[in-house]
C-alpha cells in the first residue's frame, strides 16, 4: 500500500509540473504575440512620425506625398541648407566614389610632416588644386591649403589667426547685411576677448582695425559681394562656399588673401564635415593650423580621403563628360536642377501675387562658356502682403518653415528658403506656396 501511494504521489507531482510548464509556455506565447503586435504598431507609428518631418523623410516613398493626407499635413522644413538634392546625382553613380580604408590605415595623428598643414592628406590637397583648375573659380598658386572640419571651423580659425593677440580691445568683425545668420553667433560664441561681432559692414564707422567677412555669392540673398568698409586697418575673409557653377557664373578665379570653401555646398556632401582655406600669408596659415590643432588636433583622415575621392569623380565627370562613363558633368547636372527649381519658384511666386524675389543680371560663365543667370542655393523671399509684418510666422501658418530676416540683420518681411532639399519636399513646397492667396 505504501509503495502504491508513493507511486501515485510521483504521478500526481509529474502531472502538476507538466501542467505548470504548459501554462507557462502558453502565457509566454501570448506575451510574445502581444509584443510583436506592439512592435508592429510602434513601427507604424514611428513610420508615420518619420514621414511627418521633411528633414527626415524617406526619399523612396512609393507615392508622391502630395497625394496622401499625410503629405497635405506635413510640415515642409526649408529652414536649413541640408543639400540632399544632390542624392539624385550620386545614387546612380554606383561605386565610383566608394573607398575602402583598412583597419591599420589613418591611425597616426600625422598625414604629411613635410607639409605646413601636417594633418592634411596629400591626396586631398591634390584634388583641391585639381578641382579649382577644372572649374576656374580660385587661384591656388602661391597659396597654403588648410583643411578644416567644414568651413565653420576654418572661419573660427581665421578669426583667431587674424585677430591681434596683444590688443587691449577685441577687433571688430563685420559683414554687410543681410549676412549669414551664424556669423554673429560664431564670432561671440566663446567670448574670446580677441574679436567681437560689430554688425552690418555698411554702417560700420569706427576708426579702428576690423575684419570684414565677404560672402560671395551671398548667403542669404545670392548676390555677388565686394568689400563694403574699404578703410585702412581692414582685413578681409572671403567666404566662397557658393562660388560654384551651379549657383553663379564663374567670371574669374578668386584671387584673395584668404578664401574659404567647403564640400558641403560644392558637391552636397555636408556630412563629411570637410572644408578648406586658400591662404596667401604663411604666418596666417600657421596660426590657423595652430587653432585647429588646439581645437581638434587635426581633421579626420577618413573624411579627407572620402572627400578626395568625391572631388576626383567631380573633376573626372567634367573632363570626360559626354563619354560612356560620364554622360554629363556633375556641374551640368546640378545647374540643370537648380535652373528648373528657380523656374518653378518664380512661377509659384507670380501665381500667388503675395511675394517677390531678387532679380539677377546674367553674366558670362567661363566654365560653361555662356551667358547665364544666378540661381542661388537659397531664395531670399519678401512678403509683400500689407498686413503681414512677419513673413516667417506667416509661412509657418501654411506649414512652411523658413528662417526670418531678423537672423540676417534685416527686417522680418524677408525669409531665407533652402533650394537644396529632396525633390519631393521641394515640389510640396512649390505646390503649397502657389496656393497661398491674399
Amino acid at each position: 500500500m505504501g509503495l502504491v501511494s508513493l507511486r501515485n504521489f510521483f504521478v500526481l507531482s509529474l502531472a502538476l509540473n507538466v501542467s505548470l510548464i504548459l501554462r507557462a509556455i502558453n502565457q509566454n506565447e501570448k506575451l510574445h504575440s502581444g509584443a510583436l503586435m506592439a512592435v508592429e504598431k510602434g513601427a507604424k507609428v514611428a513610420q508615420m512620425t518619420f514621414l511627418s518631418f521633411p528633414s527626415l523623410s524617406s526619399p523612396s516613398a512609393a507615392a508622391p506625398e502630395t497625394q496622401t493626407p499625410l503629405g497635405r499635413e506635413r510640415v515642409v522644413n526649408l529652414d536649413h541648407g541640408d543639400p540632399t538634392m544632390y542624392e539624385q546625382y550620386w545614387k546612380p553613380m554606383g561605386d565610383k566614389t566608394t573607398i575602402v580604408i583598412p583597419g591599420w590605415q589613418s591611425m597616426s595623428y600625422f598625414s604629411d610632416v613635410t607639409n605646413l598643414c601636417w594633418f592634411m592628406e596629400p591626396e586631398f590637397a591634390k584634388q583641391i588644386v585639381r578641382i579649382h583648375k577644372v572649374v576656374g573659380n580660385a587661384v591656388t598658386e602661391g597659396r597654403h591649403i588648410v583643411v578644416g572640419t567644414g568651413s565653420s571651423q576654418l572661419l573660427l580659425a581665421a578669426l583667431y589667426a587674424l585677430s591681434p593677440q596683444d590688443s587691449s580691445n577685441p577687433i571688430s568683425v563685420v559683414s554687410a547685411a543681410p549676412y549669414y545668420s551664424s556669423y554673429p553667433l560664431m564670432t561671440d560664441c566663446v567670448k574670446s576677448g580677441i574679436h567681437k561681432w560689430a554688425g552690418d559692414a555698411k554702417i560700420f564707422d569706427k576708426d579702428e582695425p576690423y575684419i570684414e567677412l565677404v560672402t560671395s555669392p551671398n548667403n542669404p540673398d545670392g548676390f555677388v559681394r565686394h568689400p563694403m568698409v574699404n578703410r585702412t586697418g581692414g582685413i578681409l575673409v572671403h567666404d566662397l562656399a557658393y562660388y560654384w557653377p551651379q549657383y553663379t557664373p564663374i567670371s574669374t578665379p578668386a584671387d584673395n588673401d584668404l578664401s574659404l570653401f567647403t564640400v558641403s555646398k560644392s558637391t552636397g556632401h555636408a556630412g563629411l564635415r570637410i572644408g578648406w582655406a586658400l591662404v596667401k600669408d604663411v604666418e596666417v596659415a600657421k596660426r590657423m593650423i595652430k587653432f585647429i590643432e588646439l581645437n581638434t588636433i587635426g581633421v579626420s583622415k577618413d573624411s579627407q580621403l572620402r572627400a578626395a575621392k568625391v572631388l576626383e569623380v567631380v573633376s573626372d565627370s567634367c573632363e570626360q563628360a559626354g563619354g560612356s562613363e560620364y554622360t554629363e558633368s556633375f556641374f551640368h547636372f546640378s545647374h540643370t536642377v537648380m535652373t528648373e527649381r528657380w523656374r518653378l519658384l518664380r512661377e509659384a511666386v507670380k501665381r500667388s501675387g503675395l511675394f517677390s524675389l531678387p532679380n539677377f543680371s546674367p553674366a558670362h560663365c567661363n566654365f560653361f562658356d555662356n551667358n547665364l543667370g544666378t540661381q542661388p542655393a537659397f531664395a531670399w523671399l519678401k512678403c509683400d502682403k500689407d498686413n503681414v509684418e512677419d513673413c516667417e510666422s506667416f509661412l509657418r501658418g501654411h506649414k512652411i518653415l523658413t528662417r526670418g530676416g531678423k537672423h540676417f540683420g534685416v527686417g522680418s518681411k524677408y525669409v531665407r528658403i533652402s533650394m537644396l532639399d529632396r525633390e519631393q519636399t521641394y515640389n510640396l513646397f512649390i505646390e503649397r506656396l502657389s496656393q497661398i492667396r491674399s
